[in-house]
């Protein structure tokens, strides 16, 4: 076993390493940019180094300047945890050639399915389903038309070879949508992948977004761990996660666990992976369509699900496993019990489309019980930073079926306390409550509909003085999971969302949490000017000064916290002021276009 890990990574996955570390009796080594300099995971580990300033490519993605600090450390070892150069296959292969070993994949399993391309060309050789589309790289616009009316037809998913995480998607309902689906996923797969290329899949409109997860070793043994259903996501980034899935029964899961370690073994996997496939269920699991949608050679966000119904530590497993040791299960052994939930705990407003919204938490609790799991890297005085992802924590529940571990999600979600910032908490405890989840469905239709997610603002901050004085107490009968539950509120009425519904309705008002009436939205539209929700880099403009323009029109497409945001108008009329530009830099606030009622 090795003696000192550094990891290379920030956050809550960075905690999460240095745990199982700590476990293992290993000792542990932090990095860390300027803006991290007093993190959690910098305070936790044994050491730790300074790489540079905030930006990633001057820290935490610079590879001499980790190579350095692994120098300087006498870590053996490198944990990269997920994003960043989790999946990098120069990183991998650097550290092969310094001696240093790589928790994770051999650089050439790695490399082999990074691209989604060769990736799609490997599993359709090794016999595995794959989605109806290109396995070569489109090359411009004018190819992909006639691909798309030659064989696949629309809708079609236009995707980054060097994708992932919901980054370089694309979809393209019709032939005049497929210009901008195009050059939106090259941009992307250039921004975050430094490749452009791009391929094409069918679309398939809803399908349950299911995984399998993986372990290799360097011993021969495959096995798989069961599969995770990741179908409630938005903008293609996945939001809530359980496991097992509710539409596999065990003799698909059977199926897709052969296909998952088929596939692992066809590469020469080692170590902790995932399997992404796309489910459509027709009328059953009998005829039920599996497709190979790509792999992810690293630990997952959503690997704590599968821990909860397994009992398997999947960190500490990989760890072992890049240390030589076999795996210490076999395939006969995985046994799934109960069920698991975990929610993603963003800094996103969900009223605005899920629009970033960085800032500084000015208090915070965690909560606790039977059951309950946070993975976070935060607390009182933490800054989450529009430099990197808006992700606060993971919120995960366990119990003995779904519906009771919807409840006590329910519960947790309640009892969780984040100051100072707009999170997804109000979306997770709105979203769970639908007659959508209940029913296991992928909740798309709620989560693209603005007019639904509009209903999850918050309300005042403060009541004004007329508000205060109308302020009575009133009781409700709120049904939750078949359960019916007497809830008094205190304060003036709150119009919200249907419980059980899956339509824009007055609901049973609930109490606000103390943070929650801290919380004010930033931004938006006042009159004629449209100002930015967020702070981040203009991608593209999509208006010119004089021009008419339509409510509902993209105006501009603003770049924050790895997240590409559609800012579109709040009225018709024309276009009299654009103070923004191609690259420039916008600060919450700040105007981006002032729309006039008449002609310029």
């Amino acid at each position: 076993m090795f003696s000192k890990v550094l990891i290379a990574n920030r956050g809550e996955i960075a905690v999460r390493v240095i745990r199982a570390c700590e476990e293992l009796g290993i000792a542990t080594v932090a990095v860390y940019s300027e803006l991290d300099r007093d993190a959690i995971h910098v305070k936790r580990a044994d050491e730790a180094y300074l790489l540079g300033p905030g930006p990633a490519p001057e820290s935490y993605l610079s590879i001499d300047k980790l190579l350095d600090a692994i120098e300087r450390s006498g870590a053996q070892a490198v944990h990269p945890g997920y994003g960043f150069l989790a999946e990098n296959a120069v990183f991998a292969s650097a550290l092969e050639e310094h001696g240093i070993t790589f928790i994770g994949p051999p650089s050439s399993a790695i490399e082999a399915m990074g691209s989604k391309t060769r990736a799609r060309e490997l599993m359709a050789e090794a016999g595995v389903p794959i989605v109806p589309g290109t396995t070569e790289p489109v090359s411009s616009v004018e190819e992909a038309q006639k691909l798309i009316e030659q064989t696949i037809g629309y809708p079609v998913a236009v995707k980054a070879a060097g994708g992932g995480g919901g980054k370089g998607f694309r979809v393209a309902t019709s032939e005049d949508k497929l210009k901008e689906a195009f050059e939106g996923a090259a941009r992307e797969g250039e921004k975050f992948f430094s490749d452009p290329t791009v391929y094409l899949e069918r679309y398939l409109p809803d399908p349950r977004h299911v995984e399998v997860q993986v372990l290799a070793d360097r011993h021969g043994n495959v096995i798989h761990l069961g599969e995770r259903d990741c179908s409630v996501q938005r903008r293609h980034q996945k939001l809530i996660e359980e496991a097992p899935a509710p539409a596999v029964d065990e003799e698909l899961r059977a199926r897709i666990g052969k296909i998952a370690t088929e596939a692992a073994a066809a590469v020469g996997y080692t170590g902790a992976g995932t399997i992404e496939g796309l489910l459509v269920t027709n009328e059953g699991a009998e005829a039920a369509e599996y497709f190979f949608l790509e792999m992810n050679t690293r630990v997952q966000v959503e690997h704590c699900v599968t821990e909860m119904v397994t009992g398997i530590d999947i960190v500490k497993e990989g760890i072992r496993v890049a240390a030589g040791q076999p795996l210490s299960i076999g395939q006969d052994q995985v046994v799934l019990r109960g069920h698991a939930i975990e929610c993603r705990i963003n800094a996103e407003d969900a009223s605005r489309n899920f629009v970033p919204a960085p800032g500084t938490i000015t208090s915070y609790r965690e909560p606790a019980g039977p059951g309950v799991r946070v993975d976070s890297g935060v607390g009182p005085g933490s800054e989450i930073t529009p430099m990197y992802d808006p992700m606060v924590a993971k919120l995960i529940v366990w119990d003995v079926d779904r519906q009771q571990a919807t409840s006590r999600m329910l519960r947790a979600l309640g009892e969780y306390e984040i100051g100072g910032l707009k999170t997804l908490l109000p979306f997770h405890e709105t979203f769970l409550q639908t007659r959508q989840w209940a029913d296991a469905e992928t909740g798309r239709d709620l989560i693209e509909d603005r007019a639904w997610l509009k209903q999850l603002a918050f309300p005042k901050a403060e009541p004004q003085p007329e508000e205060a004085a109308a302020t009575l107490e009133q009781s409700y009968t709120v049904e939750v999971s078949g359960k019916r539950f007497e809830v008094k509120v205190i304060g003036p009425p709150f119009e919200g969302l249907a419980v059980n519904g899956a339509t824009p309705a007055a609901a049973a008002p609930r109490p606000l949490r103390r943070s929650e009436r801290a919380r004010t939205a930033g931004g938006g539209a006042d009159g004629d000017t449209l100002s930015s929700p967020i702070q981040g880099t203009v991608l593209k403009v999509a208006v010119e000064q004089g021009a008419p323009v339509q409510e509902g029109a993209l105006i501009a497409v603003i770049e924050a916290m790895k997240m590409e945001n559609e800012i579109t108008a709040h009225k018709s009329g024309t276009v009299a002021e654009l103070p923004i530009a191609v690259g420039s830099s916008v600060a919450t606030g700040d105007t981006l276009v002032v729309i006039s009622d008449g002609a310029s």
